[in-house]
């Protein structure tokens, strides 16, 4: 741990990640324990110190000594000038922390390695971009004091990832010296690591299966109807945040983008119909079902509609419902129908 003399690491294979001394942040700390879960570095010692000559003689460094060198293993972000970001996809303007430095070069072998995958497959570099943004860019951007909005905010968040390594840090009355220091450092990085790992579990094996349920249903919309402007699942699935990513990674023009989504109900053994939103968080509807069926129930909504069977249709027209399959597509079918 901190201040180890080089001589006896010297005398050890395993190898020495290099972080500084004092007080901690997420970004290092998540840093080493992403540096933990590759092949290399899966039983590193962490030396903490900010003496460069006890820096030196470790295999990497990260988050300290004002140097990245991929070539050297230096992964530091506070040196004047450095400019690095993610650079994949809408990434391009959040300045990089030791963690995402960390995950940017070693991130697609760590997703391989959990997932038993080759680094080159498809689903590592979906992962890969989808786990930088939603995880790691805001540890940067918290880290190198990037904002995530102008003006005062509303209320503060201090249950953030980043907020949650901060309480880990001494306070001004508890006993501050290295022994203390590197404990609490190996409790945040594995705070933060487990963090990481649990969100990777879960973008691998429930929403990238999601995801790809979504994508074959946005490829056989035109079965379901010929202007493909209806999207239907057999089984429940989140749709929402996969349709509107794949309706750009498909480049699907605005003018044959699904308007109305199917599914049976997650609880009860009836069927859904949902109007597309304009966007993910918009309660503004691409089209909401028609407005002389909005509010209605049961008997009354299906002598509306001329369609037995007919649940309800929700009084803002963003969601309906049937008792059956059939009737629930024959909703669909007459919606998109009336102007």
């Amino acid at each position: 741990m901190s201040e180890q003399p080089a001589c006896k690491r010297a005398k050890t294979e395993r190898k020495v990640i290099g972080t500084h001394s004092g007080s901690f942040h997420c970004d290092e700390a998540l840093a080493v324990y992403l540096l933990r879960l590759t092949k290399t570095y899966e039983k590193a010692d962490v030396v903490r110190t900010r003496d460069p000559a006890k820096l030196a003689p470790c295999h990497i460094v990260v988050d300290v000594g004002g140097v990245y060198d991929v070539e050297s293993q230096r992964f530091d972000h506070h040196q004047r000038g450095f400019q690095e970001v993610f650079g994949e996809g809408k990434h391009t303007t959040i300045k990089l922390s030791s963690a995402g430095l960390v995950y940017k070069h070693f991130g697609q072998e760590i997703i391989a390695n959990r997932l038993q995958l080759p680094i080159l497959h498809s689903d590592v570099q979906t992962l890969f971009l989808k786990l930088y943004s939603t995880f790691i860019e805001p540890i940067d951007a918290i880290d190198n004091g990037i904002s995530q909005f102008d003006g005062e905010p509303r209320y503060k968040v201090r249950t953030d990832l980043s907020s949650r390594v901060g309480w880990l840090n001494p306070t001004w009355r508890d006993k501050v010296d290295d022994e203390n220091l590197d404990q609490r450092f190996e409790k945040a990085s594995n705070l933060a690591g487990e963090e990481f790992v649990n969100r990777l579990d879960f973008y691998a094996h429930s929403w990238l299966p999601a995801r790809s349920i979504v994508e074959e249903a946005i490829k056989q919309r035109h079965q379901i109807h010929t202007t493909g402007k209806i999207i239907l699942f057999e089984s429940f699935v989140p749709w929402k945040e996969h349709l509107f990513d794949l309706e750009e990674e498909l480049s699907i023009s605005s003018d044959d983008k699904p308007l109305y989504v199917i599914y049976p109900d997650e609880n009860a053994n009836n069927w859904r119909i949902q109007a597309v939103p304009v966007s993910p968080e918009s309660f503004q509807n691409r089209k909401s079902l028609p407005e002389a069926w909005q509010g209605l129930r049961d008997e009354e909504l299906s002598a509306k509609t001329c369609i037995p069977g007919c649940i309800f249709v929700h009084a803002s027209g963003f969601i309906g419902g049937n008792q059956t399959k059939e009737g629930v597509l024959e909703m669909a079918f007459k919606a998109l129908a009336i102007d």
